[in-house]
C-alpha cells in the first residue's frame, strides 16, 4: 500500500460454529454486528475485505489465505462471542499483517427485564452469548503472546462514538508505514492533525 492509496482492511468476526445449531438466531445476529462494523470502517480511503464469521480452524485457514490474496494491510479481529484460540491462530499467522482485536459489546448491558422474562433457558444462554465478546479476549491475548504475535486491542461499545474515534486513530495510523534504515518493517505510525508523525509500533523490530 502506498501512502496515497486506499488502505485495505481485513475484517472478520470470531465465532464458534458449535453454537449455531443450538441457539436460534445467534449466527445471523452476530453476522449483523459484523456488517455494522464493516459499514463503519468503510470510507473513501478504506477498502474493507469482509471475511465474515470465522468459526472453525479450517475456516480460519481459508480466511488467512484470502487475506493474502486480497493483499490486506491490517486485520481487525472482531470478537463477537466466545471463540476457540484454534480458530484464531491459523488466520493471523497466514495473514501476516498488523492485528487489532475489537472487543466490542453490542450494548452497555443486557436488557435484564426482557432477559428475565425468557422462559427458555436455551434462549437465555443464546442471549448471553451475544454479549460474551470479552470472554475469550484474555485467552486470545495469551495465545498471541505465546506465539509472539504483536497486537493491539480496542475495547468499547459497538455504537458508541468514543469507540469509533479510537478505531479511526488506528485506521489513520495504518496509512503510514514505518521502516528502519535497513528497510526492515517496524510497524505503523500515526499522523496527527498538526502534520507530525507519532510512531505506534505494531510489529517488533525482530519480526
Amino acid at each position: 500500500m502506498s501512502n496515497q492509496g486506499s488502505l485495505r482492511v481485513g475484517l472478520c468476526g470470531l465465532g464458534n460454529d458449535a453454537y449455531w445449531s443450538q441457539f436460534a438466531g445467534l449466527e445471523r445476529r452476530l453476522q449483523g454486528y459484523v456488517a455494522q462494523v464493516a459499514a463503519r470502517l468503510a470510507c473513501p480511503c478504506v477498502e474493507v475485505v469482509n471475511l465474515g464469521l470465522v468459526d472453525t480452524p479450517s475456516r480460519s485457514s481459508e480466511a488467512g489465505h484470502q487475506c493474502r490474496r486480497e493483499d490486506i494491510d491490517v486485520l481487525f479481529l472482531y470478537v463477537t462471542t466466545y471463540a476457540l484460540s484454534s480458530t484464531v491462530l491459523p488466520l493471523v499467522q497466514r495473514a501476516g499483517v498488523p492485528v487489532i482485536v475489537l472487543n466490542l459489546q453490542p450494548a452497555p448491558a443486557i436488557d435484564y427485564q426482557s432477559f428475565n422474562r425468557l422462559e427458555d433457558r436455551t434462549a437465555m444462554t443464546g442471549e448471553w452469548l451475544a454479549y460474551c465478546c470479552a470472554c475469550p479476549v484474555p485467552e486470545i491475548a495469551n495465545l498471541f503472546k505465546r506465539a509472539r504475535i504483536p497486537f493491539h486491542q480496542v475495547t468499547g461499545i459497538l455504537n458508541e462514538e468514543a469507540t469509533w474515534v479510537e478505531i479511526g486513530q488506528w485506521l489513520a495510523a495504518a496509512r503510514v508505514r514505518l521502516y528502519d534504515p535497513t528497510g526492515r518493517f517496524l510497524g505503523i505510525a500515526e499522523a496527527d492533525g498538526s502534520g507530525s508523525i507519532k510512531p505506534r509500533r505494531l510489529f517488533n523490530a525482530e519480526s
